[in-house]
Order: C-alpha cells, then sequence, then structure tokens
C-alpha cells in the first residue's frame, strides 16, 4: 500500500513540474525513463519506472483535455 502512495506523490510531484517547465516536459516526451530519474532524484530499473511514466502521461493528457474543454466552454 505504501508503494502505491508513494508512486501516486510521485507522479504528481512530476506532473507539477512538467508543467511549469516546457524544456523539462520536451525531455520528458522524448525519454521519459531518463527525465524521471533526474527530475525525481531516483535510480531505478526501467520496470519499476514504467508505471510512474504511465501515470504522468495519463496525468498529463487528462489535464490538457481538461484545458481545451475549458477553452471550448468559453466559445459556448
Amino acid at each position: 500500500m505504501d508503494l502505491q502512495i508513494d508512486i501516486k506523490e510521485k507522479i504528481e510531484e512530476a506532473v507539477k513540474k512538467l508543467q511549469k517547465d516546457p524544456a523539462l516536459l520536451a525531455g520528458f516526451q522524448d525519454d521519459p525513463i531518463k527525465t524521471l530519474e533526474k527530475l525525481l532524484d531516483v535510480d531505478l530499473p526501467e520496470e519499476q519506472l514504467k508505471p510512474v511514466v504511465a501515470g504522468v502521461k495519463a496525468k498529463l493528457a487528462s489535464s490538457d483535455i481538461g484545458g481545451k474543454l475549458g477553452d471550448l466552454k468559453k466559445f459556448l
């Protein structure tokens, strides 16, 4: 259970940092594993970072969709 909470915290931390820094976001898009290792200051096997990468991608996508829906509402 602690591992799940830790993963969620790391995902939230990474998303906040990536949304504030376009250069980091570009690095994440090019090489998500390396970028997360640097961003979160961890050195874990790729298999352990894959769930974090997936969570960050999902969170970024959902926040992007939320922003676009907000823009759409302005037009209606």
